[in-house]
């Protein structure tokens, strides 16, 4: 069963319960009891890859839709980012859309939803990082990242236990001013050595080695984040590699 047939199905919010399980529930609440009695669904085990994939993608959904409003507006082009980040199928776009729409229109906050997908993910900083990864493509959409947008997402970094000087660095990649600056991008201070230098490069392509992060929970649909910010960091070494001429 793919993750969208997971979500629409309503086996989602069966698993994972808490704020994330109820909003989808609300949505396809109708749907819960008969494919978990269906399918044999069963409330999904802290800790593990089909837990974190779960959350992972509701979690963008729903922080997708608390920050696109984040500037007063949700403009079609933040919607099509969301679809072509995610790559939701043309049959299953619209039940996805009735989440994304539920989360624009409910008074409930994102704070939350944040802290779940904290719970849920733990100490998993790549998921983490790669579901700001795709917020952060959501907000640059329509080619204008708001101030508010910038505060929604240093709040749910917060959340998600990054340093100010780790949100900087996630920014900068995206953003700038800093974004020619490598160093910013890796998270490393200029005046590291050659060899930590790459021993910090190394561990950063571990980490987000899609074939890794999809171990751990990343859904396959959503590989396009963890190539993106792969390809950001080994940017980002190439240029110090250059400068200092480390072979």
């Amino acid at each position: 069963m793919s993750i969208w047939s997971t979500i629409i199905g309503g086996a989602a919010g069966f698993a994972i319960g808490g704020p994330l399980g109820a909003l989808v529930g609300g949505v396809f609440g109708h749907a819960v009891g008969r494919l978990a009695h269906e399918v044999g669904i069963a409330r999904a085990e802290p800790g593990t890859p089909d837990t974190h994939r779960i959350a992972f993608t509701i979690g963008v959904i729903v922080l997708g839709a608390k920050m696109a409003k984040a500037d007063g507006q949700v403009t079609r082009a933040e919607i099509d980012a969301f679809r072509q980040v995610f790559h939701v199928p043309d049959d299953e776009l619209a039940n996805v859309a009735r989440v994304f729409d539920r989360a624009k229109q409910e008074s409930e906050g994102f704070e939350p939803y944040a802290r779940q997908i904290k719970a849920i993910l733990g100490d998993n900083r790549a998921l983490l990082e790669g579901l700001l990864d795709g917020l952060f493509h959501i907000a640059k959409a329509d080619a204008k990242v708001h101030e508010a947008e910038i505060l929604f997402l240093e709040r749910v970094a917060r959340i998600f236990g990054f340093s100010a000087a780790e949100f900087a660095a996630l920014r900068a990649s995206h953003l700038g001013p800093d974004r020619a600056d490598p160093y910013t991008i890796l998270g490393v201070d200029r005046g590291l050595d050659d060899k930590a230098l790459k021993a910090a490069y190394r561990s950063l392509v571990r980490e987000h080695h899609p074939d890794l992060l999809i171990a751990k929970g990343l859904p396959e649909e959503f590989i396009k984040v963890a190539t993106e910010r792969l390809a950001r960091i080994n940017e980002a070494w190439d240029k110090i590699a250059k400068e200092r001429r480390i072979a």
